[in-house]
């Protein structure tokens, strides 16, 4: 059956002339997006795009489909401005507190379809600190924001979870073991180590300090996560970042367990100033509505 999303997406393909990009725009994987699109055109019983080497092109018949697209989508959207407007959301702003990693990792994918949605709310982006964002929570300078390890009475949505990973050269003796079996932080006390905070006051100098281990041989300190794996791949010492901020591409680098396992959890929250606010009540909603039908659709283990 066509949806609404089956319509936005021939409209981004028009656009875009690339499957794979129009996808991104509507939310869908490019292979859900190519079914997608043969769905509809085996429906209408008529072909909508010519598949061409380095691009998608409309066909005459697709021209005349899409236009009616447009015109519907349009009278859809102003539907929806009516509606907001009349609940309170045609206009209004939240300013979105995270620390680097999130806004980079997380949240542009969650962030565009409420754009989208609510196009006359603005969302103001602050990076800070986690302990930053925690104060401008507190203080009001932000509605909404992204809290590690945030508590349940803070009722967050869950955005991720990361383990917390071992760097390592593929040319280091420790490179030799398995992920599993890892490296712990008293082995790691006398390496050449690289030092990254990523903006969040848990980090590797935290971490290993709860240990009860003081790392010797501290050669350069930075802020970035992915600064800290390429000074890793460039055997300048060992690091020990979240996974989910080692660049996926990142070749010449082991990655290893650290023994044992830590794990760091973040979720967005709301400032207790801004609870009831109707743009902050509209944003959780949506995404509440989005990782509920995540979970709904995801296999069962």
């Amino acid at each position: 059956m066509m949806n609404l999303t089956h319509w936005q997406l021939l409209v981004a393909v028009a656009d875009l002339a690339n499957i794979t990009r129009a996808a991104e725009r509507v939310g869908m994987t490019q292979s859900g997006a190519s079914q997608a699109i043969a769905q509809m055109e085996a429906h209408l019983g008529m072909p909508l795009f010519r598949r061409e080497r380095r691009h998608v092109a409309v066909t005459e018949l697709g021209e005349h489909i899409i236009a009616q697209a447009r015109d519907m989508l349009g009278a859809w959207e102003a539907i929806r401005a009516f509606a907001d407007e009349n609940q309170g959301l045609g206009h209004g702003r939240i300013r979105l507190a995270s620390f680097p990693s999130a806004f980079s990792h997380v949240l542009p994918d969650l962030l565009g379809p409420f754009r989208r949605r609510h196009p006359g709310i603005e969302l103001v982006m602050l990076e800070g600190s986690d302990v930053e964002v925690e104060s401008w929570l507190e203080d009001g300078t932000a509605e909404v924001g992204v809290m590690l390890n945030p508590p349940p009475e803070r009722s967050p949505i869950m955005l991720g979870r990361s383990e917390w990973v071992v760097l390592v050269p593929n040319a280091h003796p420790l490179a030799r073991r398995s992920r599993q079996q890892g490296v712990s932080w008293a082995e790691l006390a006398d390496e050449p180590f690289i030092a990254a905070t990523g903006g969040c006051r848990n980090n590797a100098l935290s971490l290993s300090a709860q240990a009860g281990v003081f790392l010797n041989q501290i050669r350069v300190t930075v802020h970035d996560w992915a600064s800290a794996a390429v000074l890793v791949k460039e055997g300048l010492g060992v690091a020990v970042l979240p996974e989910s901020t080692v660049p996926v591409d990142l070749a010449g680098v082991r990655m290893l367990a650290l023994q044992p396992g830590i794990f760091r959890s973040y979720g967005l929250v709301q400032a207790p100033a801004a609870v009831g606010a109707k743009p902050v009540q509209a944003l959780f909603s949506m995404l509440r509505g989005t990782f509920n039908a995540a979970t709904s659709t995801a296999p069962r283990a």
